[in-house]
């Protein structure tokens, strides 16, 4: 009898840095999902890009890897680091798939303003004909009208999940004002943001 295949969700993101909503939004969609694992996949630092408020690889994947130390549903992900840039999700998947020899059924988690431009992404059919896609709602409401191929897809599951609306700019910003920032952290990243003087 063969070992059912594990459900991960993977959560793509910059986590510049990782907030409350990140984690409040992952645990929802672990907790009310046929999910076994949400993994948070942090995006690299573009080499041609110099943007001075993206803080390193390595302090965004330690600030997301200590915040979810403590749940175990949770892992972060660093392999998009070794892959070339820019990065593809359809070349991220075949990697994990790879790596993982094709054991685990992958869905991927995006927000609403997401899934309007997926038509765009490379091998975008490919990847609704392989893939779940777990959409969570976002405030403003895209026109989804001129991608109804997409939107309509049987693979594309819409999510009712709770709206936070909390950016990671936002957060940013108020750590270059002096203000107080703890409530919209997990402590863990605060602790290291602190420690290490990030994005002051």
């Amino acid at each position: 009898m063969s070992t059912p295949r594990k459900k991960v969700g993977l959560f793509f993101g910059t986590f510049n840095p990782m907030h409350r909503a990140h984690l409040f939004l992952a645990n929802h969609i672990a907790e009310n999902l046929d999910l076994d694992q949400v993994w948070f996949v942090i995006t690299p630092k573009s080499p041609f890009k110099q943007k001075d408020s993206l803080a390193s690889n390595q302090d965004r994947y330690q600030m997301v890897y200590d915040a979810i130390a403590s749940y175990p549903k949770f892992k972060a992900i660093d392999i998009e680091f070794s892959l070339p840039t820019p990065s593809y999700t359809a070349d991220t998947l075949a990697h994990l798939e790879e790596k993982f020899e094709y054991t685990i059924d992958f869905s991927l988690i995006m927000g609403e303003d997401n899934i309007v431009h997926f038509h765009k992404w490379k091998n975008f059919k490919t990847l609704l004909e392989r893939y779940r896609i777990l959409v969570y709602p976002r405030v403003k409401v895209p026109d989804v009208s001129a991608t109804e191929s997409v939107n309509n897809h049987p693979n594309v599951q819409r999510i009712s999940a709770p709206i936070i609306e909390l950016s990671a700019s936002y957060v940013r910003e108020q750590i270059q004002l002096g203000h107080e920032v703890r409530p919209l952290l997990p402590d863990e990243v605060w602790s290291y943001i602190d420690a290490k003087g990030l994005y002051q």
